[in-house]
């Protein structure tokens, strides 16, 4: 029999409370670790419970510490619900663990049907945009619209050398090393915070080598607007236009996926999430007010 999620309070509320107790409806931070059938997933929950829900999906190398910034500008309108991909963050490494991005995408399905979660709007950055379109295939259902943050459509699309090759030396790496080797992630001049630079320290490099790699199979397998066009959802697309990653022309491509809306940000790169929180969080607040699952 599984253990119920442990949960503890985050940096606004200190807080405990169990699968059975009824979910919180004040704007607490709420931190859950749910135990699914290949290791526990870690979760962090902010803003009013009973408002539309809004999951954040991060990218490779990454957390949803990634998100810190974005949270305090969604809270005021959306219960948002953060999620350590397995492998990440603090989620579990388990040995022999599939990083396929449907399964990457499953298991962030089954951590919602936990939680309680009906229906959401997915918002992935880089390669959390490639885990937000599978959970979009997979349970279409629960997903009602879509934003993807500077997610390369497809890896023609791609200009930035393998981040796994710099961060092979893992621990050993400097903090000046680790900066030079993430500087395409972030647009030209940006100081990347201290806590994201122990992250990609912290990293299990074999790890960030699979995660890579699944994604990029993702792509190649079929690209992402051809995945999208046939799923009907709303889609937002938002794109630093100074992405050194992943070609921000190539944002353009989303545009065969009917409806969709793409929004470039001038002077912004790869993380706009990080680099330029309140330019980012505007669009994603129209959009999101527009297709809240209460609209329905």
């Amino acid at each position: 029999m599984s253990k119920p999620p442990a949960r503890t309070g985050g940096d606004n509320l200190r807080m405990t409370v169990s699968d059975n107790t009824s979910r919180v409806s004040a704007g607490a931070t709420e931190e859950t670790n749910l135990p699914l059938d290949d290791g526990e997933i870690h979760v962090r929950e902010d803003g009013p419970r009973d408002a539309p829900a809004l999951l954040l999906i991060h990218g490779t190398a990454a957390s949803l510490r990634t998100w810190d910034a974005m949270v305090p500008l969604l809270t005021g309108s959306h219960r948002v619900i953060r999620i350590d991909l397995l492998g990440c963050g603090q989620s579990a490494r388990p040995d022999g663990a599939s990083y396929a991005i449907p399964d990457q995408a499953r298991r962030v399905g089954e951590a919602l049907d936990r939680l309680g979660v009906e229906q959401v709007i997915v918002v992935g950055h880089s390669s959390g945009g490639t885990v937000a379109t599978a959970l979009a295939e997979r349970r279409p259902d629960l997903v009602t619209a879509l934003t993807l943050v500077n997610t390369g459509p497809n890896m023609v699309a791609f200009i930035a050398k393998d981040l796994a090759v710099g961060l092979a030396e893992g621990p050993d790496l400097t903090d000046e090393q680790l900066r030079q080797i993430m500087s395409p992630a972030f647009g030209s001049g940006f100081e990347i915070p201290q806590p994201f630079l122990d992250e990609a320290r912290a990293m299990d490099f074999h790890v960030f080598a699979a995660a890579s790699q699944a994604g990029s199979a993702y792509l190649e397998e079929q690209a992402l607007p051809q995945r999208l066009a046939t799923l009907g959802k709303p889609l937002l697309v938002i794109f630093g236009e100074d992405d050194r990653r992943w070609r921000s022309s190539s944002a353009a491509d989303y545009r065969v996926v009917p409806g969709a809306t793409v929004e470039m940000l001038p002077g912004v790169g790869h993380t706009p999430i990080l680099e330029d929180p309140p330019r980012t969080a505007a669009p994603l607040l129209a959009f999101a007010a527009n297709h809240s699952p209460h609209d329905d």
